[in-house]
């Protein structure tokens, strides 16, 4: 894949938009956990973004990273680092089908491109956020590292009904229905006749 020139005009500011979600406090975190979670072999990144995306680009520490949070049947079965594109871009795609198996949602996805050309490096932070989140949510022993790197997400709470409690539910009608204490008819008309108006005559 040829390397792209810059970028002028609206791509530039739009660019430029994109550039200024990435969060260089929450990179440093993520480094923290993934060197945790993946032990000595994962290396470390350069300094800043560009060292970040470097260190993510061939999909290798992403498919060790995604692997750590299972005991068996790990998701990606062969990991190597690789120089050619297609192979580098081929190992990102099977982290975000595990990741996506594993529970993080597509809202929560990047895309192959925002990590490869580095179009958008703050939606790959908040794709490795969503899976830290479910990785301690989940409390399932494949966590390493501080749990308070990550928030936890809040659990379904699942509440059983009879039979008995569901039909009286159906019995009470809702204030938002309205009400017909204290309504009337007195002083209506019959649907269709003229209405009577009484006046002084001179």
């Amino acid at each position: 894949m040829a390397n792209k020139g810059p970028s002028y005009g609206l791509s530039r500011e739009v660019q430029s938009k994109i550039d200024k979600k990435y969060d260089p406090e929450l990179e440093e975190r993520l480094v923290e956990w993934i060197m945790a979670q993946c032990g000595s072999g994962a290396g470390q990144p350069g300094d800043g973004k560009t060292g970040f995306q470097n260190w993510l680009k061939d999909g290798s520490v992403l498919c060790e990273l995604i692997n750590s949070l299972y005991t068996t049947n790990k998701p990606i079965k062969k990991i190597q680092s690789s120089t050619t594109a297609f192979k580098q871009m081929e190992q990102i795609s099977q982290f975000l089908r595990a990741a996506e198996s594993y529970g993080v949602s597509k809202m929560d996805m990047f895309q192959t491109v925002d990590l490869w050309e580095g179009k958008d490096l703050a939606a790959v932070q908040r794709t490795l956020m969503a899976l830290g989140n479910l990785a301690v949510t989940k409390n399932d022993g494949t966590y390493s590292g501080d749990p308070k790197w990550f928030h936890k997400k809040s659990q379904e709470n699942k509440r059983e009904f009879s039979e008995e409690q569901l039909n009286e539910g159906r019995n009470v009608i809702g204030l938002q229905m309205g009400t017909n204490r204290g309504a009337s008819q007195a002083g209506m008309t019959g649907y269709g006749r003229p209405r009577q108006i009484i006046g002084n005559k001179p």
